[in-house]
């Protein structure tokens, strides 16, 4: 059967997903940790950004992240991302509702210049400049492993706190070691471990989280 049309085809691919995942569940059986139905709702929605069953494995919640950024979502804190792409994916009319926004610093004039004058990342120059902000703060990296480093550093040092991390740098250097250091926060953090990651997945886990649930 052909799908045309958006809803029916979103439909069908949350149908499909749930049915590869009952599949794994089953395949993984005693050895599979339970996820929450907020958990679930976020994995699926990874899934669906994705195409990637590995999240299944990968992607790990601390500190019982996703009710605690689903609250924190409802209570109007600011996102602030690494990256453009991930700030385009965030569906602002759903943060907006609940007196959230969303900010990503990447492309200012003042991280650019920092950046050049520190000999570092405009995405780590961008945590300097998110970590001046009064609002409470969800910060979502899709990209940047710099940036989860900078973040660690300013949070040990006492002059960052967000209230939850979203750890998803996609690549080969730094990426690993970043997720460590975010593992290890007191923090409640959404990891993709590995390798695996990038802007778009940052941006699901927001969006799912966006979404009205109920137990």
């Amino acid at each position: 059967m052909t799908y045309t049309d958006p809803q029916e085809i979103e439909q069908r691919s949350f149908e499909i997903i749930r049915q590869e995942l009952a599949r794994l569940e089953a395949a993984a059986g005693p050895r599979r940790r339970e996820l929450t139905g907020l958990e679930a709702a976020v994995l699926t929605r990874v899934i669906h950004t994705s195409a990637d069953f590995d999240y299944y494995e990968n992607l790990v919640f601390t500190h019982d992240a996703a009710r605690a950024g689903y609250d924190l979502l409802r209570a109007g804190a600011w996102v602030v991302t690494d990256t453009v792409m991930a700030f385009s994916g965030i569906r602002k009319r759903n943060l907006e509702r609940y007196g959230g926004e969303a900010r990503c610093f990447i492309a200012d004039r003042d991280v650019a210049d920092a950046a050049r004058l520190n000999g570092g990342t405009r995405a780590r120059a961008g945590v300097d400049k998110a970590a001046g902000l009064a609002a409470p703060l969800v910060f979502a990296v899709g990209n940047a492993p710099t940036a989860l480093m900078r973040m660690r550093e300013l949070y040990d040092a006492g002059r960052f706190s967000p209230r939850m991390v979203i750890a998803a740098p996609v690549g080969f250097v730094n990426v690993e070691e970043s997720k460590a250091l975010c593992a290890a926060l007191p923090v409640p953090c959404v990891i993709a471990l590995g390798r695996k990651g990038g802007s778009a997945v940052a941006a699901a886990v927001i969006n799912a989280l966006l979404q009205d649930y109920t137990d």
